[in-house]
């Protein structure tokens, strides 16, 4: 493998982006939409065969020998989120590419396919909705609630879709079958302090955390700052304030289960400095492996929803954007890429991620495993965040063991008499 031909395909991905000063590759966006048809031509270049799904999910296979068998699956995502960095999703995405560049160059010949796939709508920055292309290949999306979302300019998911090509309706029709799959991994970087503060180069995923995300409008009254006196004000702002600030308080009670809760986002309205504000909505995410702990912030939160309604005198409206179960990856793939570390001396620890990803919508069709890579500073979702190239590589390198193990070697003759 070709660690500067790595570091060249992350240089071009951070070219797409629908601003000049930074990244901005938001889900279902031209620029989304031209990073994934430069990566398609690079697919087919090499020969394989590509095509894009109901939820536009790019999809290249290499043909195996025998093209009945259980493909083996590979890749990640290049959406980001506003203001990104350079390597969240397009680090598993460049590295699966030049596995299979590699494969092609020494002339190997899978027994069984492999495909490499380029997930859409991984992240949730654009319509709140995280994993929405993984969520469709898995048959766990949720159309209703997907088609009722709006980006922050008041796009719907229905016209988004309809400008590049897709159709909301038809969302579903990307279903895979179980016996579709052999495997799938994903390498992603890490997103946390954990690997570098550790020292090691390498993170086993074993379990993945799941959010459970709301949407939440409080409905007040718009005033005129100036004439509507204090007690006769129904501030819709303040109470999102008062929810934000709860939202922290029964997370920081959790803290021994590592579950933790964000408001990410906060739109008041109409927005002026002299109105009292009339409305305001929250995106409230709350996170844990740990489920019994996930609902008790979720109760906390909602009950003090009640409880400012009444003291108030405003009117909640609450959407349930997903409610996600935690998973845990499967064990062989974790064995085998355990086995691969110490075999090549690799530093490693074994851990759950905090953070979403598509691989643990992956884990309803197929034995899934993940691999993490250190993230500088523990930054991500930030123009700061930074990771190695010598790690993705050698991530890529342990992907590639896998890879040649349940494409090529158990084939062989020795394997199949053991």
């Amino acid at each position: 493998m070709d660690i500067k031909r790595l570091q060249n395909e992350v240089d071009k991905l951070s070219g797409f982006s629908s601003r000049n000063d930074g990244i901005d590759r938001l889900a279902y966006s031209k620029a989304e939409r031209e990073a994934v048809r430069y990566l398609e031509r690079c697919f087919s270049q090499i020969g394989m065969l590509t095509r894009y799904d109901p939820a536009g999910n790019l999809i290249a296979r290499m043909e195996g020998k025998n093209p009945k068998l259980p493909a083996l699956a590979i890749g990640s995502h290049v959406d980001s989120v506003y203001d990104a960095g350079r390597y969240d999703g397009v680090a598993g995405v460049v590295a699966a590419l030049e596995i299979v560049r590699s494969l092609k160059e020494s002339d190997i010949k899978p027994e069984r396919p492999i495909e490499v796939i380029v997930f859409a709508c991984e992240e949730s920055s654009r319509f709140g909705m995280s994993t929405v292309g993984s969520k469709a290949i898995a048959g766990k999306l949720s159309v209703d609630v997907f088609r009722k979302l709006t980006d922050r300019n008041g796009v719907s998911t229905e016209e988004a879709l309809s400008e590049v090509g897709l159709n909301v309706e038809e969302l579903l029709d990307a279903r895979r079958a179980t016996e579709d799959l052999h495997s799938f991994i994903e390498i992603h970087i890490e997103q946390g302090p954990v690997l570098e503060n550790e020292g090691c180069e390498i993170g086993i995923v074993t379990a993945i955390a799941a959010p459970l995300r709301y949407r939440i409008t409080l409905h007040g009254q718009a005033s005129h700052s100036g004439t509507t006196p204090m007690a006769y004000r129904n501030d819709a702002f303040l109470g999102a304030a008062e929810i934000a600030l709860a939202v922290e308080d029964a997370s920081v009670k959790e803290s021994d289960y590592e579950t933790v809760g964000t408001v990410g986002v906060i739109e008041v309205s109409p927005g002026a400095m002299n109105v009292v504000p009339g409305e305001a909505r929250l995106d409230i995410d709350i996170r844990s492996t740990d489920l019994e702990s996930r609902e008790r912030v979720k109760e906390r939160v909602l009950s003090k929803v009640k409880e400012v309604e009444r003291r108030r005198g405003l009117r909640a409206s609450i959407l349930q954007l997903s409610e996600e179960l935690p998973v845990k990856l499967d064990d062989g793939v974790i064995a085998d890429l355990t086995e691969s570390c110490r075999s090549k001396g690799i530093s490693f620890k074994k851990m759950a991620s905090g953070a979403g990803h598509d691989a643990m919508n992956m884990t309803a069709i197929c034995p899934t495993g993940m691999l993490f890579v250190p993230s500088k500073d523990g930054l991500s979702h930030t123009p700061k965040e930074f990771t190695l190239i010598e790690h993705i590589y050698e991530a890529a390198d342990l992907l590639m063991q896998y890879v040649l193990k349940h494409t090529v070697e158990s084939f062989l003759p020795e394997h199949q008499s053991q």
